[in-house]
């Protein structure tokens, strides 16, 4: 090949990759559904405490990415009680305009979602529920029943404690990390197509290798609490090093 058609190939590829670059940061929220996100944020009802995780959650960028529009119909799979991290966000944001469901464990999960109907969900979050891991049923079965209630053209988006790809995915899940070559696999199984992922909550100063596995890290801080220089490595790491996939239900 002639160098100048080489050079040119190869800025193409660049630019190529800056455009793929520039789509994963690109903000798909208006700017006044971002500023009432942002002032849900930091409001002083979410409390010192929610509001201190802002800094490793990235909950601004993170449901920008998810494209998450307060008129939509939002399932968030086991979010916790009325002060769970997410939903304190996410129910005042929709409230009055869309449909925010959480959904609990519940014996009738997931063999079936009763509080949400089939192709009914515009959104489906799952925020570090590592339990798809770790509870009764096969991981795959919860993947399945969230394909089912997601709406054909709907965003499945998950954040959870991203595991080392070179140790083998343990099934029970014990120390809190997943890997993320499992999520999608799992993911894909049940008929959802990978659109994007993003390193929005990533961090790189997280080994994966702590004694406790992700418990070891904030904000459980578990196995530290009479180790203080522990303790004091494990919150100069902060909190664990997450994936961010974004999945769509084909029309």
């Amino acid at each position: 090949m002639h160098p100048r058609s080489l050079n040119l190939c190869t800025l193409l590829f660049l630019l190529a990759g800056l455009v793929v670059a520039h789509s994963a940061s690109a903000q798909l929220l208006s700017e006044a559904e971002r500023q009432q996100l942002q002032t849900l944020i930091v409001s002083p009802e979410r409390g010192e405490e929610l509001q201190a995780r802002n800094q490793y959650r990235n909950p601004l960028a993170t449901l920008d990415f998810f494209e998450v529009t307060p008129e939509l119909t939002v399932v968030e799979i086991w979010p916790g009680g009325q002060g769970g991290w997410y939903r304190s966000i996410l129910e005042p944001y929709i409230e009055g305009r869309g449909n925010y469901i959480p959904v609990r464990e519940s014996p009738e999960f997931p063999e079936s979602v009763p509080q949400v109907a089939a192709n009914s969900a515009d959104r489906v979050l799952v925020f570090r529920a590592h339990g798809f891991m770790i509870y009764e049923h096969p991981a795959q079965d919860y993947f399945d029943a969230l394909y089912g209630i997601l709406k054909p053209g709907g965003i499945f988006g998950i954040v959870d404690h991203r595991g080392n790809e070179a140790v083998p995915q343990d099934p029970e899940g014990e120390s809190g990390y997943v890997n993320q070559s499992h999520v999608i696999m799992l993911a894909e199984n049940a008929g959802f197509e990978l659109v994007e992922q993003a390193e929005i909550n990533a961090n790189a100063a997280d080994s994966k290798d702590h004694p406790e596995g992700v418990y070891s890290l904030p904000p459980t801080l578990r196995g530290s609490f009479i180790n203080r220089r522990l303790r004091g490595r494990m919150q100069e790491i902060g909190e664990s090093d997450r994936m961010t996939l974004k999945f769509t239900k084909k029309l």
